[in-house]
């Protein structure tokens, strides 16, 4: 039986450690608001100009804004699932699905925060060879010593976490509105013009078909609020923070990408190197513009790095109650901060870090593998919702049962397109990590004394072995390459 809604406006006897709509918006803008935005001009210089960069932006940002509202509606049907994107694919598809989507969503979270070490010593790398490209000896001991400050840091409580993360939101974004304004006193409409229509040789479709796997990156983390959905004062501040978090980064990271058009010519804008940003804004005011995106890249990936840890443990607590992983990660301290999963979080950002030692291109592997994981329950949450809808569940009668399936239908097939745009091999490095974790789920079962598998759960788990496996005889035979 689903427990009841509470009351509006109620509060648990956990009050203390309540958030407001603000501080939920301020995760989702945390954790999109990354290293992503600050590649922007040179990634879709690459690609395409001016005109299918709006396009881009369009389609981008039309299908994120589908499944934020898929997120919204889903807060306020099922006010009970407040693990967001893990309890929704358990609701929607059963207990392995459900694992399938937290442990899937929770590695994401590691990688993408290994990402973000490796993007912060390859910037300083320009300064201190030592660091190289972010995969030398010294940068992944200096990483090591971040990520297990960060762990101390979020162990003294979700509170105090949440409120250096509102500040760190704040300080990240300025210099980035700094950057749009000061490229607006330089825009030059010739050079806009010159770059309108891309010059790549591409036809428009084929010039907007690859900016679409640019975009992935940065939309992750539109489920922040959803994630931490337990901490909100008001199920209802949970929808309105998702979409009024994702509408003010869509609107940075579209200004951002047009207004560089109107700085450089395109071709130069691509041969920049990363960040990219910094040479759009050296060019546009000298070199202090380059040393302002420098020192706001540093906050911002790590406003990032502490949001994203944030929602990793969360998923992780969530599945451990409901019995889907073991009880040693449902233990949270007097702050209420969930150690036992924030501390396996940290293990696994460890462990990744010391594989950027013998990658080849550790940079776009963590990023490509990042977004890879995070598709799969932005897909399994689009879909929950879409069943909602066609099943009527939770709905009265004339209730907007058809606006609620248009909109999920459209997050669903969106997030398949992507999906089938990140390609085999990273689905297939996504399942080497995934499958061996089923331990922790038949673990969490038997604790339990529940069945683990059902029939078609069993079918599931054999077909995901199998392409793991697949994926460890293309890793050892060089068929795969990291």
């Amino acid at each position: 039986m689903k427990p009841a809604p509470p009351a509006p406006g109620a509060t648990s006897p956990q009050s203390s450690t309540r958030v407001s709509m603000f501080t939920l918006a301020t995760f989702v803008i945390g954790s999109m608001v990354g290293a992503g935005v600050f590649s922007l001009p040179a990634n879709f210089a690459t690609a395409t100009g001016g005109a299918g960069a709006l396009i881009a932006w369009a389609v981008a940002g039309g299908g994120m804004l589908m499944l934020a509202l898929v997120f919204h509606r889903l807060a306020i049907r099922r006010p009970d699932l407040d693990a967001g994107i893990y309890s929704y694919a358990k609701a929607g598809f059963g207990n392995y699905v459900g694992f399938f989507s937290a442990f899937g969503y929770w590695a994401s979270a590691c990688v993408g925060n290994v990402f973000y070490w490796v993007f912060i010593m390859s910037t300083l790398g320009a300064v201190f060879p030592g660091l190289g490209a972010g995969d030398t000896v010294l940068a992944v001991a200096l990483s090591s010593v971040g990520i297990w400050l960060f762990f101390l840091l979020i162990r003294r409580g979700v509170r105090e976490a949440s409120a250096l993360n509102r500040v760190v939101s704040v300080a990240k974004t300025v210099p980035i509105l700094v950057f749009v304004v000061l490229c607006l006193t330089v825009f030059d409409p010739a050079v806009f013009a010159a770059n309108w229509s891309g010059g790549t040789g591409e036809g428009l479709f084929e010039q907007v078909r690859a900016t679409m796997l640019v975009t992935v990156f940065v939309f992750i983390g539109v489920e922040g609020a959803s994630v931490n959905s337990r901490h909100a004062r008001r199920r209802s501040d949970v929808g309105r923070a998702t979409v009024l978090g994702l509408l003010s980064v869509l609107s940075v990271f579209a200004s951002v990408t047009i207004v560089s058009f109107g700085v450089m010519p395109r071709d130069e804008i691509a041969a920049l190197r990363q960040p990219s940003m910094a040479g759009v804004l050296e060019h546009a005011v000298g070199g202090w513009g380059a040393v302002l995106v420098g020192a706001a890249l540093v906050v911002a990936v790590l406003g990032a790095y502490l949001a994203w840890t944030l929602m990793a443990a969360e998923v992780l607590l969530s599945a451990a109650r409901s019995g889907d992983l073991p009880a040693f990660l449902r233990r949270t301290n007097a702050k209420d901060t969930p150690v036992g999963a924030l501390t396996l979080s940290s293990l696994l950002a460890q462990v990744m870090l010391v594989v950027v030692l013998v990658a080849d291109d550790a940079f776009n592997v963590a990023l490509e593998l990042t977004s890879a994981l995070a598709l799969i329950p932005f897909f399994l949450s689009a879909a929950y919702g879409l069943k909602l809808a066609l099943t009527g569940e939770g709905y009265r009668r004339g209730e907007g049962r058809a606006r609620d399936a248009t909109i999920a239908a459209l997050a669903t097939v969106y997030t398949a397109f992507l999906l089938w745009a990140a390609g085999p091999t990273y689905l297939l490095l996504c399942l080497v990590i995934i499958v061996p974790g089923t331990v922790l789920f038949v673990l969490g079962r038997r604790e339990q004394g529940a069945r683990v598998f059902r029939p078609v759960e069993w079918v599931l788990f054999a077909l995901a072995a199998a392409g793991a496996v697949t994926a460890a005889v293309l890793l050892v035979t060089g068929a795969i390459v990291l």
